[in-house]
This record gives structure tokens, C-alpha cells and sequence, in this order.
């Protein structure tokens, strides 16, 4: 007698690592699995095993290998998490990084997630700052009709989610720029400013790097031929790198705006240098008369001329007084006071 599958396995305990790992059959969710039974039900026809991971040990990777055949080299690649975006084939399978990206305490967060997808089988790998994925289960579940169309719809909700999450970073940095281009030419540009704006205009080209080569993922994807991908997704993919192209522009712009504002702040704080130079240049420049009237005055000669005179001490006092207002009132009329 064979082994059956059961329809209604036992409670699985939670363990490290896992987030979900459930079955589905036309859309709807069969049941909760265990790790260890994924590949029999992954093989079951009309049945979709979807599994959900964040930072897996090598251990939980390696019995992923064993149920779904996965290549060596994505399990290699999927625990070091440092790859650059791309789309693998391993046979009948598809090996996907992204790179996801969030705000935290006003820096882009970089994370990553690389995804397994075979005939019966979607197994998400999260790594660092990233969103969980549970609101793509609970929209994909609430949409049987598309969700039956099995392990291809499962890879562009996840693909979709996370290029749209890409936006509320690109709008939280549009909003700090448009505060500090109202800020800048009326405040005193200081060096942490100048320092938000470098930092701004690094992340988004840190962005800009980890999006741009979904556009070709999405490419690749839209294409006949792979395993496991439907010729009607093309429409979806191909609107995932619309999603792109579009953050590109949002990016592009960005990128232009921080730079304009990083010139025009340095270009201000050298204004606002010369502009202190000036009045220390014109204030030396009238101090220097009572400085030459009494250096001359306190040398120690006997013969000097209205050395003895009875007003001129009260008539150096005038010159200089004349002198210096009068200093005063060019500097005033050229802008340097």
C-alpha cells in the first residue's frame, strides 16, 4: 500500500526562521506544513507549496535543498545575502535576488530577498531591512481566481511588493528635500547640512543600483521559455518594470535636486564667508587710522610737530573721528557694513 498524503497534518510547532510555510490547491490554503513534508506536497498536482524564511541557517537551507532538488550554488548564494539583483536558472528552476530598501532613523536600509520558484514550489528568503511578507499572502489569498494561476503569480506579487515599497522611501526623501530647498537660501547653511545632502544623494544612488536591475529580471521573466513561468504573467512583469522605469525617474530627479541644493548651500556658505570677510577687512581698515594716529603720537621725540600746541590733542581726536565716520559711511554705501 502507498503512502497518502494527509489532508489535515498535525500542528506544526514554530521554529527559527520560518515565518509560514503553507500548501495551496485553486487558490485556497490546504493547510500549514511542515518543513520536512513541502517536497511530497510540492509534487502533488494542482498543489502550490509556498514557504516563507527570514535569515535561515544553513541548516534549514540545506533540508529546503533536499525537498525542492535546489541548485548548490543558490543555497550558497541565499545565505551569504550579499548579491548584486538577477534571475538564475538552474534547470526547472528560477533563483531571484532584489533588493529591498526601507527607512530607518533617516537612512535607507538595505535588505534582500532571494526567491526559489519550481514547478509546485515559492520559497522566500528575507535577509536584513525588509518588510515582512505576509500582506502579499493575505492579498494573494483574497484573490483565488489569480492566485490558482499557481508558483508564477506568487513570484510577481512578491517582485511587485517590493518595487512599490520603493516609493514611500522615495517620498519620505522628496519631502526632506523640498523642506530643505525652503530652508536654504534663508538659513545659514551649516555643515551638517551639507552632510544630509551628501548622505541623501549616496542613498539614492544605492538605491537607484538596487532597482534598476529588476528591470532586467522583469525582462527576463516576460520572455517564453522559462520553467514554471505562464505566457499570460507577460502583462504583470512587464508592468513590474514600468513600476521601475518609474522609480528610476523618481530617482533621476531626486538625484538632480540634491545636487542643485548641495551647490547652492556650498555656494551660500562661500557667500556668507565673503560677506564676513568684508566687514572684517572694512573694520580693520578703520581701526587702522586711531592705530597709525597713535603709533605716530607715541613715539618717544621731543620734537614733533603740535607736540606742544594747547588743542591738539582735542583736534587729533576730531581727524580721527572725521576719518573713521567717514569710512564708515563708504563702507555702508558699498555693502560692506
Amino acid at each position: 500500500m502507498t503512502n497518502s498524503l494527509k489532508l489535515v497534518p498535525a500542528p506544526i510547532e514554530p521554529r527559527p526562521g520560518v515565518v509560514a510555510s503553507a500548501v495551496y490547491a485553486g487558490g485556497r490554503r490546504v493547510a500549514e506544513i511542515p518543513i520536512e513534508d513541502a517536497g511530497e506536497w510540492s509534487r502533488k498536482p494542482g498543489h502550490v507549496v509556498w514557504i516563507g524564511l527570514h535569515e535561515p541557517d544553513l541548516g534549514l537551507l540545506r533540508q529546503l535543498q533536499r525537498e525542492f532538488n535546489l541548485h548548490e550554488l543558490a543555497i550558497e548564494d541565499a545565505l551569504k545575502a550579499h548579491q548584486r539583483p538577477k534571475l538564475e536558472q538552474y534547470g526547472d528552476a528560477l533563483f531571484v535576488v532584489a533588493r529591498t530598501a526601507q527607512m530607518l532613523d533617516g537612512r535607507i536600509a538595505f535588505g534582500e530577498t532571494h526567491l526559489f520558484a519550481g514547478k509546485g514550489y515559492v520559497v522566500s528568503v528575507r535577509h536584513g531591512a525588509s518588510t515582512s511578507y505576509t500582506p502579499v499572502r493575505d492579498r494573494c489569498e483574497a484573490a483565488q481566481k489569480a492566485f490558482s494561476e499557481g508558483e508564477d503569480f506568487i513570484l510577481y506579487a512578491i517582485l511587485d511588493f517590493i518595487v512599490d515599497n520603493y516609493m514611500p522611501v522615495i517620498e519620505t526623501i522628496q519631502a526632506e528635500v523640498e523642506e530643505i530647498e525652503d530652508h536654504i537660501l534663508e538659513e545659514t547653511s551649516g555643515q551638517l547640512q551639507v552632510r544630509r545632502l551628501y548622505q541623501l544623494r549616496r542613498d539614492l544612488l544605492r538605491l537607484r543600483n538596487a532597482a534598476l536591475p529588476l528591470v532586467e529580471v522583469c525582462r527576463r521573466l516576460e520572455q517564453p521559455g522559462l520553467p514554471g513561468i505562464d505566457p499570460s504573467m507577460s502583462p504583470l512583469f512587464r508592468d513590474v518594470s514600468d513600476h521601475i522605469r518609474r522609480v528610476q525617474e523618481e530617482i533621476e530627479s531626486l538625484r538632480e535636486v540634491l545636487a542643485f541644493a548641495f551647490e547652492t548651500s556650498l555656494m551660500t556658505g562661500q557667500a556668507q564667508q565673503t560677506e564676513i570677510t568684508r566687514k572684517l577687512a572694512a573694520w580693520a581698515a578703520i581701526l587702522a587710522v586711531p592705530t597709525a594716529v597713535a603709533g605716530i603720537y607715541g613715539m618717544n621725540f621731543e620734537n614733533m610737530p603740535e607736540l606742544q600746541w594747547h588743542y591738539g590733542y582735542v583736534l587729533v581726536l576730531i581727524v580721527i573721528v572725521a576719518v573713521c565716520g567717514w569710512l564708515y559711511w563708504r563702507f555702508r554705501q558699498n555693502g560692506w557694513l
